[in-house]
């Protein structure tokens, strides 16, 4: 559903819809976080995340698009930022889990928190988001720049080596290196808490470096780093990998996100439109590595991963366009 409605979303954001879209996905993201804490069936709770979905385009990936015209020379230090902040609630999520609360309990925290950021955003303006985007022909000829496709398609292979390696490691420490599910619980920490040390990082060095080196030098990294990772044996060697794998990818969606805004100036509906459209062949991948697997184990089939940082040394450019 999610996928579906989001390119539509970021089209309309163009066209001079802007604040009512944000404000309208902000009422249902809090209205559908009040129905999950509440649901008193497994059908509620799916209809509830059937609208939270496609309401986070309109409240948090519309707004992240707004960010990205409001200061469009700080464009890749303004997603690092936004990373940044995310980082921190995967770090807290879990922390306030181990509280002891109930996750109904918890789910109500968050919809009041939705709902304050929902009257926090109303006075906010939204000039500059005006109808510049020219509608949903003018969003899909983009994909004839070759220079919009490369950083849509970086953005998804880049995932390999991000989100969906993230989201196998428990997966992988098990199986692979044999130990018990708190160790695997372990590891996973250790990479939430080197990618929010490495977010820092990068908000610190982008000034003095520059986003398209840090992509190439720390692409480079991973490419040393991960067959390091998969031909350690033992717990902590592997331990040790991770934390370097997790700080080493963090910078990787901000600065890519970041240039994709920045190949269409001044329509960043429309780039959140094309991402939406292409995630969904990035959604694909989790799937592929699963199914692979299932065939020739997950040690094996993590050797996918591989893809990413050379994908990234192979077609990231080695300097800035003029």
């Amino acid at each position: 559903m999610s996928l579906a409605v989001e390119p539509v979303i970021g089209v309309l954001g163009d066209r001079g819809l802007r604040r009512r879209l944000v404000v309208g996905g902000g009422v249902v993201f809090a209205g559908s976080l009040v129905m999950i804490a509440l649901a008193p069936t497994y059908l509620v709770l799916l209809a509830s995340l059937v609208l939270i979905y496609p309401a986070s385009g309109a409240f948090v990936s519309l707004s992240q698009a707004t960010l990205m015209d409001a200061d469009t020379p700080n464009r890749e230090r303004n997603m690092a930022r936004w990373t940044l902040a995310g980082s921190v609630g995967v770090a807290a999520g879990p922390l306030l889990v181990a509280t002891g609360a109930s996750w109904r309990a918890i789910f109500l925290v968050y919809a009041a928190v939705a709902a304050v950021l929902v009257v926090l955003v109303r006075p906010v303006s939204f000039d500059g988001a005006q109808e510049e985007g020219g509608g949903f022909r003018a969003a899909v000829r983009e994909l004839r720049n070759p220079r919009v496709v490369r950083w849509l398609v970086l953005l998804e292979l880049q995932d390999l080596g991000g989100d969906i390696l993230y989201g196998y490691l428990a997966l992988y420490f098990v199986d692979s290196v044999g130990v018990d599910a708190r160790s695997a619980a372990l590891a996973v920490a250790v990479w939430t808490g080197a990618d929010l040390v490495g977010n820092v990082i990068v908000l610190r060095a982008l000034p003095r470096v520059g986003g398209l080196r840090w992509l190439r030098w720390t692409a480079l990294g991973v490419a040393v780093v991960f067959p390091a990772f998969q031909l350690a044996s033992g717990l902590v060697p592997k331990l040790v990998c991770i934390a370097l794998l997790g700080a080493l990818h963090s910078g990787w969606y901000a600065i890519s996100q970041a240039r994709l805004y920045e190949e269409l100036p001044g329509r960043s509906g429309s780039a959140m439109a094309l991402a939406s459209t292409t995630g969904a062949l990035g959604a694909v991948m989790p799937l592929a590595l699963g199914l692979l697997a299932g065939r020739v184990g997950i040690h094996d089939a993590f050797w996918l991963v591989l893809v990413a940082p050379l994908s990234m040394l192979a077609f990231v450019p080695r300097r800035e366009r003029v």
